[in-house]
């Protein structure tokens, strides 16, 4: 299961109702110029646009997609109706700037979503989040975290935005991809087609 997400195409994650469970998705068309508040607060750190772009940044020609890899789009916590939470990748963005020496530095973002099961509360929800690029097998950048989604009482799902900034690309030949997935699955990703990609 594939789900691109990036700057100006987003891809959606949709969620179904409970007993939970995760829908299709596919990359929409071009977003309107003022954008999403997920891509506002990736790209400027904030819900409104600056005027202008910072000068020193180099245009990159082309920045990979984000592909949530099969079996990290959502970790579970417990089964059927025993099910009491589960977090899932509901939104992804990113972008690409250049350097003057060839590294392309990512700021990527996520939108996660919790709902709670049949068997949860309200609380407080986490999961590990891996982000890897990748050149062919070889991986030349990554980044390991936890995040986390508090759900609070009264209610039975909740969204939160995380980004990670300045995930540096070194310089080289050939397409890069960029692979991002929740739980240990994240960590055992089989490469993937190559797409276009600063070298």
């Amino acid at each position: 299961m594939r789900f691109v997400g990036c700057v100006r195409s987003l891809a959606w994650l949709g969620m179904m109702a409970l007993p939970l469970g995760l829908a299709g998705c596919g990359s929409t068309g071009t977003a309107d110029e003022g954008g999403s508040s997920l891509k506002n607060i990736l790209l400027y750190g904030g819900t409104t646009v600056p005027p202008v772009a910072p000068a020193e940044a180099i245009e990159v020609a082309e920045c990979p997609p984000v592909t949530v890899i099969e079996g990290g789009a959502a970790i579970r916590a417990g089964e059927g109706a025993a099910v009491r939470s589960q977090i899932a990748i509901s939104d992804v963005a990113r972008e690409c700037t250049g350097r003057p020496d060839g590294t392309v530095v990512l700021k990527v973002g996520i939108q996660l979503r919790a709902l709670l099961g049949p068997g949860g509360g309200a609380g407080r929800f986490d999961a590990p989040l891996t982000i890897a690029v990748k050149r062919g097998d070889q991986v030349v950048a990554t980044r390991v975290r936890r995040v986390a989604v508090a759900v609070p009482a009264g209610q039975f799902e909740q969204t939160a935005i995380v980004v990670e900034d300045n995930i540096a690309v070194p310089p080289g030949t050939g397409e890069f991809d960029i692979e991002i997935g929740l739980g240990s699955g994240a960590r055992a990703a089989a490469p993937r087609g190559r797409r276009r990609g600063a070298g």
